[in-house]
């Protein structure tokens, strides 16, 4: 099943936060085990924001001896910053296990990242100058009153609603991905990808790294390598149904654009609604019109579809 839902603002910026967990609350029959957001706030000049966890939820069940790890977990978070000359300017704990650091750094960010996650147990979910991953166990309502989503400021969103079936409840199997180690791209894929092992090994000898087995973050990396080789987003979205196989349909965010894609045979369910303003798209329509409550026109994209909107 799973559930996937986007969200864009064309002309500015509103409570996304609220707007995306209403959304993806209205799919929880489609994945109750974890929600993920992407989204996607105003970027400030010369500012980056990090997401990252210490541990899994299921951890901290574990008593002192988890909480002492992730408290010291965090202070070599700082001091590796810290080394590689990024400065720190507001630390936010969103869980005791999970945090929200924003910073400056004008150095590599791969080395940044590669440094940060060599830390036994430390895994970072985005990194970038709009992005801010938020993906834990539970549903929509559950997961945004934990990070305290309401209110969030942006101007563009994706989420998903999982149901685990081929790999464990935990939060690094958990969407959205983000596209490690490019700024602000995310990723949400309901669908399977049958030549998934064939492009990771090719994204992997092209120098990328992969934080999970999921096909999912295949699409996020495979989008941002072609971005990197110079592809404007809807070109290498076109690449992309034209390369993986399977039956998938995904969303894909950028700081700023949103945009979809559906396989050739179109089995994975995708409902749309646009105007000037706004533009919504879900797996399902009730999705769509739990942020709209006068009457609306939805349709469903074509099989092979691309389509990609811009702030």
């Amino acid at each position: 099943m799973c559930g996937i839902a986007g969200l864009i603002h064309r002309n500015g910026s509103s409570d996304i936060g609220s707007e995306m967990t209403a959304m993806l609350q209205s799919l929880k029959h489609r994945g109750p085990d974890s929600t993920g957001f992407a989204l996607y706030g105003r970027p400030t000049e010369n500012q980056c924001i990090m997401r990252f966890k210490v541990a899994e939820q299921e951890e901290m069940k574990n008593g002192f001896e988890i909480r002492q790890q992730v408290i010291e977990r965090q202070k070599e978070v700082d001091h590796r910053l810290e080394t590689l000359g990024a400065r720190v300017t507001l630390r936010e704990d969103a869980t005791e296990y999970s945090h929200r650091y924003v910073f400056s750094f004008d150095g590599d960010m791969r080395r940044l990242a590669d440094y940060v996650e060599d830390i036994e147990g430390v895994e970072i979910l985005s990194i970038g100058a709009g992005l801010e991953l938020i993906k834990d166990l539970g549903d929509a309502t559950t997961v945004s009153g934990q990070y305290s989503l309401s209110g969030f400021e942006g101007t563009h969103g994706i989420g998903h609603t999982r149901m685990a079936t081929e790999s464990d409840v935990d939060i690094r199997s958990a969407h959205p991905y983000w596209a490690y180690p490019f700024n602000d791209v995310s990723v949400v894929h309901n669908g399977q990808l049958t030549n998934y092992w064939t492009f990771r090994r090719e994204m992997e000898r092209k120098g990328h790294r992969f934080m999970s087995n999921c096909d999912s973050e295949l699409i996020a990396v495979y989008i941002a390598d072609r971005i990197q080789e110079g592809d404007d987003l809807e070109t290498a979205m076109v690449s992309s149904v034209e390369e993986l196989d399977g039956v998938f349909t995904y969303l894909v965010a950028t700081s700023d654009k949103l945009g979809m894609a559906k396989d050739v045979m179109a089995a994975k369910p995708m409902v749309l609604y646009e105007s000037d303003e706004f533009v919504g798209l879900a797996s399902e329509e009730v999705a769509i019109r739990s942020i709209f409550p006068s009457e609306i026109e939805t349709w469903d994209p074509y099989h092979g579809e691309v389509k990609v909107w811009q702030v």
